[in-house]
């Protein structure tokens, strides 16, 4: 693949640089962001927004940038390299692509510059008990009350929904609970009368949390595009939620990648440093391969996350999940193996790097999801 950056990506890129140095150099930084109540510091996020990171997937017309999936992508890589806890992948980048692709142009004039100036956090509640990673499975129901509509229902592992000033639910207006059609998505204040949320730490230290609507009240203009046909804009959000977490878990692989390296070159067995054991020469390449091979999918991803035939862009988002999330638990699996018992401990950088590198990999559908996805649309070669 021919792939090179442009100058202004450049740019970009050495200003995510610095700024993630200055505030993920050291990890005991990463460790003191968690312990706040939101599971993030506000200072570090009113810093994105002061550079413009927040503002950089949206149109100028609402304050942004107008970048693309690369654009994202190099934003995401960073992230995955310095483990940032912040809710950039909820907020901007899959609440932000719902306003972007569906919102009539009144609502998104008033709530895309929230998202872009940081003044408010986006959740996207998508996901139900039931539903596993399937976006049509919705059994929260929307009903018309007058002029409002009346939600019921419950949400699950909404990331950052508990710190979120807005949340985005998907819910359905017709048909039955697995049709296709009959789904609408709303755009709901998260301290709405009705609306309860339950915050949880998830495994990798970030945030996520279960959402109860019970009778929420909701005018008809949040309603976000067309009723009954929501889903398209949903699949669209999503899928480039999975090309900016794919570029996450490449980021997260490289730097673990070196971390292990640089331990292998320290710690010393029978009076010389394990680096030197050919047997593990050969495995921390494997892991080099597998992230190089994780990130030209990456790239691939980042390309066609703007691709308006949505069945191109699927399959080229679950090709990309299969190879990304096959080479996350590769490469976690033996840099663990490789560090030993430090490789395991809290204090530690490496296993945090597993633990997040385990989580992108089932988010939003993990390797055997993508390729019943792929067999089922008669692509399985593109995954080969």
């Amino acid at each position: 693949m021919d792939f090179d950056l442009t100058d202004d990506q450049r740019l970009l890129q050495d200003s995510i640089v610095k700024l993630m140095a200055n505030r993920y150099g050291n990890f005991d930084l990463r460790q003191a962001y968690r312990k706040h109540p939101e599971g993030f510091d506000r200072a570090v996020w009113d810093e994105y927004a002061q550079s413009g990171l927040l503002a950089l997937p949206f149109a100028e017309e609402y304050g942004g940038f107008g970048g693309g999936g690369v654009d994202t992508m190099l934003v995401m890589d960073q992230f995955g390299k310095s483990l940032a806890v912040e809710p950039y992948l909820a907020s901007v980048v899959l609440a932000g692509a719902v306003l972007r692709h569906g919102a009539q142009p009144a609502m998104a004039a008033e709530f895309i510059p929230m998202i872009a100036g940081g003044e408010a956090l986006f959740a996207l509640a998508c996901t139900e008990r039931a539903s596993r990673y399937d976006l049509h499975d919705v059994s929260t129901t929307a009903r018309r009350d007058g002029a409002d509509y009346l939600l019921e229902g419950e949400k699950s592992v909404v990331l950052a929904g508990d710190s979120a000033d807005y949340i985005i639910v998907s819910a359905r207006t017709a048909g039955g609970r697995r049709e296709l059609a009959g789904i609408s998505l709303f755009l709901i204040d998260a301290k709405a009368e009705g609306v309860s949320r339950r915050g949880y730490a998830t495994q990798d230290g970030l945030r996520a949390a279960e959402i109860s609507l019970a009778s929420v009240r909701v005018p008809a203009d949040r309603l976000i595009g067309t009723a009954d046909a929501g889903l398209a804009t949903l699949e669209r959000a999503v899928d480039e939620g999975i090309a900016a977490i794919c570029a996450e878990a490449v980021g997260a692989m490289e730097a673990l990648n070196a971390l292990t390296v640089d331990y292998m070159k320290t710690r010393k067995q029978f009076g010389v440093p394990i680096s030197s054991f050919q047997a593990l020469q050969f495995r921390s390449v494997d892991m080099l391969i597998a992230a190089e091979q994780a990130k030209s999918m990456a790239i691939f991803a980042a390309l066609m996350a703007g691709e308006e035939n949505p069945a191109e862009r699927s399959r080229a988002m679950s090709s990309a999940k299969v190879q990304v999330a096959r080479s996350a638990r590769f490469v976690g699996q033996n840099a663990t193996q490789l560090h030993g018992g430090i490789g395991m401990t809290m204090e530690y950088k490496g296993g945090h790097y597993f633990k997040r590198l385990t989580m992108l990999e089932g988010l939003f559908g993990d390797a055997d999801h993508h390729l019943r996805r792929l067999a089922q649309a008669g692509s399985l070669l593109d995954a080969a």
